[in-house]
Formats: C-alpha cells, sequence, structure tokens
C-alpha cells in the first residue's frame, strides 16, 4: 500500500487596514509637509503678533469691522482677524490642506502602494478627509486663541462696542466672539469639502489645488454686486460675514443660521460627490490625471443644481425681498446706534446719563439727495438724526453720511454740528480716543421686517 501525502497550500488572507490607523498614517504625512507644519506655525503664532503690532499704532484699521475700537478691548483684534481670515486666510489654509490632500498621490505616482497597504479605496478616502479635517481644525483652534490672546494681553479685558453701539461687558464680548470663531467652521468646511471634490476630479492638476480660493474669491466678489437677497444668503461662504449680527441686541440671527444651514449642506453634499468619483476611479491607469469631464458631470454640474435649490428654498422662507435694505431699516439702524453710542458719549465726557427711551431718537434718510429710490446699497445716503434732551425744549440735530455695503453693513460719517458728531479727542480709560459719534459702523438686518 502506498500512502499518498497531498501538500495544501495555505493562502493568507489579506486584511484591510483600519480607519484608525489609515487615519494616522495620513495624518502624520500631512504634518510632515513643510507647507503644513509652516502654515500651522503661522496661523498660531501671526494674530497675536499682527495684534500686538496694531494695537500700538496711532493709525487703526478703520475701514475693517470693530478695527476702530482695537485701542479700546483686547475682543476688538480677535474680531479683525476674524474678518480677515475669513477673506483671505481660511480659503487659503483649505486649498493648501483639502485640496491637495488626494491630489499628492497623483503627483507622486503611489496609488500603487497606497492601495496594496490599505487594500480599500473607501477606507483612503476616509483617512486622508478626517486628516485634512483635523489639520484645518487646529489651524482655525491657532488663529482664534491666537488672536484673543493676542487682543487680551496688548490691550486687555474690556468692555466692546457692539454693532448697534451697545456696550457688552467682558464676558459677554467672550461669548459672542467665540460662537462668531464657531460659525466660521461651517463655510471653512464647505470650501474643505470642495478642496476635496478639485483633488479627487481633477487628479494632479493644480486648479485641483487653487479651487477652494477660487471659489472663495468668486463669492466675495459676488457680495459686491447688488445680488437679492435670497442668492446672497444661499451662497457657502455668506457664513464668513452673517457673524456680524451676533453683536446687535436683538441678534440678527436669521442670514447667520441661514448661512451656517447652506454651508453644512454644501460640505455634505460636495464631500459625498468627491467620495462617489473617487471609489469609481480607474487606478490601473497609471497617466490618469484628472478628468474634464468627470469634473463637469460629477462635480460642477450638481453643484450648481445645488445653489438653485437652495436659492429656491430661501426666497421661499425669507421675509425680505430685493436687496434686503429699504429706507425704514437703514433709518431704524442708525437710530439705534446713535442712541447707544449718545449715552456712551455723555458718560465719557462727564454729562448727565440719559436713557435711549429720553432720547426718542429718530432718523430720517435718503438716498442720492432724494432723487433715487430710498433702497439698496451705496454710498450716497444721507440721514438726519433728531433727539430730544429732558428739560431742553429744543430738539438736537445731527447729520450723517452713510456708505452702505451689499451684505448690509454701514459706515456712518458725521457731517455736522462738530460738537455732537465732528472728530475730537473724548477722555476714555485708555487714553484720548476719538469721538464715539464721529464714525461709527453698524448693521442693517437683511431678513427683518421694517415693521415696528
Amino acid at each position: 500500500m502506498t500512502a499518498t501525502l497531498e501538500r495544501t497550500t495555505v493562502t493568507p488572507v489579506a486584511t484591510r487596514v483600519p480607519v484608525g490607523r489609515g487615519y494616522r498614517f495620513e495624518l502624520v504625512k500631512l504634518l510632515s509637509q513643510w507647507r503644513v507644519r509652516l502654515l500651522l506655525l503661522a496661523c498660531w503664532l501671526a494674530p497675536a503678533v499682527f495684534i500686538a503690532f496694531v494695537s500700538e499704532q496711532s493709525s487703526l484699521p478703520t475701514d475693517t469691522l470693530f478695527g476702530r475700537w482695537m485701542h479700546t478691548t483686547g475682543w476688538a483684534g480677535a474680531l479683525v482677524m476674524l474678518g480677515f481670515c475669513g477673506t483671505w486666510a481660511l480659503p487659503l489654509v483649505t486649498s493648501v490642506v483639502a485640496g491637495d490632500v488626494f491630489a499628492a498621490e497623483d503627483r507622486l505616482g503611489t496609488w500603487r502602494h497606497l492601495l496594496v497597504a490599505v487594500r480599500s479605496t473607501r477606507r483612503i478616502f476616509v483617512a486622508k478627509a478626517l486628516a485634512s479635517l483635523s489639520v484645518i481644525l487646529l489651524v482655525v483652534v491657532g488663529l482664534a486663541t491666537s488672536s484673543v490672546l493676542g487682543g487680551l494681553l496688548t490691550v486687555g479685558n474690556r468692555p466692546l462696542v457692539g454693532l448697534d453701539g451697545h456696550l457688552l461687558t467682558p464676558g459677554d464680548a467672550a461669548g459672542k466672539v467665540l460662537l462668531a470663531w464657531l460659525a466660521v467652521l461651517a463655510p471653512t468646511l464647505a470650501l474643505a469639502a470642495i478642496g476635496l471634490l478639485g483633488s479627487v476630479a481633477l487628479g494632479g492638476s493644480p486648479m485641483g489645488l487653487l479651487l477652494p480660493t477660487a471659489v472663495a474669491l468668486a463669492m466675495q466678489l459676488a457680495q459686491m454686486l447688488p445680488l437679492p437677497v435670497a442668492v446672497r444668503l444661499s451662497l457657502p461662504g455668506y457664513a464668513f460675514v452673517a457673524w456680524n449680527g451676533l453683536f446687535t441686541v436683538p441678534g440678527q440671527l436669521g442670514p447667520l443660521l441661514v448661512g451656517v444651514a447652506v454651508s453644512l449642506v454644501w460640505a455634505v453634499a460636495a464631500t459625498a460627490l468627491a467620495y462617489v468619483v473617487f471609489v469609481r476611479r480607474d487606478f490601473t491607469s497609471l497617466s490618469h490625471d484628472g478628468s474634464g469631464r468627470r469634473a463637469v458631470t460629477a462635480g460642477a454640474l450638481p453643484l450648481i443644481a445645488l445653489l438653485g435649490a437652495t436659492v429656491a428654498v430661501v426666497a421661499a422662507v425669507s421675509p425680505a425681498s430685493g436687496s434686503g435694505i429699504d429706507q425704514a431699516k437703514v433709518q431704524r439702524s442708525v437710530s439705534v446706534a446713535f442712541g447707544h453710542l449718545y449715552r456712551l458719549q455723555a458718560a465719557l465726557l462727564h454729562r448727565p446719563a440719559v436713557t435711549e427711551a429720553r432720547l426718542a431718537v429718530t432718523s430720517s434718510c435718503d438716498k442720492g439727495d432724494g432723487l433715487i429710490a430710498a433702497e439698496g446699497s451705496g454710498n450716497d445716503w444721507r440721514c438726519v438724526v433728531t433727539w430730544h434732551l429732558p428739560r431742553v425744549a429744543a430738539q438736537g440735530t445731527a447729520i450723517y453720511q452713510l456708505d452702505v455695503k451689499s451684505d448690509g453693513r454701514f459706515t456712518a460719517d458725521g457731517d455736522g454740528p462738530k460738537d455732537v458728531n465732528g472728530y475730537y479727542p473724548v477722555r476714555t480709560p485708555t487714553g484720548d480716543e476719538p469721538n464715539p459719534l464721529w464714525q461709527f459702523d453698524a448693521n442693517v438686518g437683511l431678513l427683518s421686517t421694517t415693521k415696528g
């Protein structure tokens, strides 16, 4: 009898790398890049240095929201940096991090090695998306922390003048500044998701890296145009400016909530599109460098359809129409801000205190010397403010020239009488400052009604 021995060959089963291990690997890859390290270092140090430098200057960035109060309180510097970051820094961060996280593998030709190691396109996408999100969050935390500490250490924890002239205690200012920085996370996530989509769809093309910045610039240009309020609020970057409404009483939260919701919808939609394009990609082609047709059909067209849908929804539920800026809203905003700032001026000049109700401030505003309809943005608004003081027979009168922006923010420039809204220094706890009624910033609620 012959015994036959059969040798059985056991093929080891390839196991997929867990998402957690892939995430750590992708995070280490990102943090090992010199440009990412330099970006993190700049975001954690530059805001504090900038605020400390500007706060020591005699000339302040008064054309920037809250810039005129940087000598008064440290919280103003954090808000000035927030405005700058929403315009330039955060779009650049999303381009450098999210816009390159997939394209870098195409340029280096390392997809085959990564697929062999991980064995799952889905887990690769999740790991890369989470790693880029972690770096972006670390950047935002650094910007916020550095700007707040820089302002508080340089100027101090003092009350902040709100966007309608009312005075916020340091505690209230701290809470609202924190909420404002949290609010800009939503449009930052939307830009990051657009960066992921561009990085996946365009491959190693430089356009994928530049896409978030290009989209942010396009949205900034759109905000300068006289667009209907429904279109303005439907842009995913509107929350970069809508945080202004946190600093009024009552808060103008409608535009902010709409902007945050739209940004989150865009973030989810763009990330889902990037995922679909990535898992359907043919990785066997070594010369793959993105596809123009895929970028249009899987990226641009769905997002354009999403923009149309959000415009339709916002227009249907919005209580405002047109530009959202009309005569009654401007008059009400000017009256409220003047009343608050008049009380602040009276306190600084050691005059008897008076309430807004006793002042009974009213405003009469027109546009273009009354030759055109008093609505919409423009630098040709003119307002005559009147008020009454107790036990004074004559009423006070002051004139302001207004520059109203399309997003509702306006700057009022005093045009007499000089003893009321002229330029002269007043004594404050931090030194001599310009008369608070000389120039001030305020905001028109785009979604508010003109009743009441």
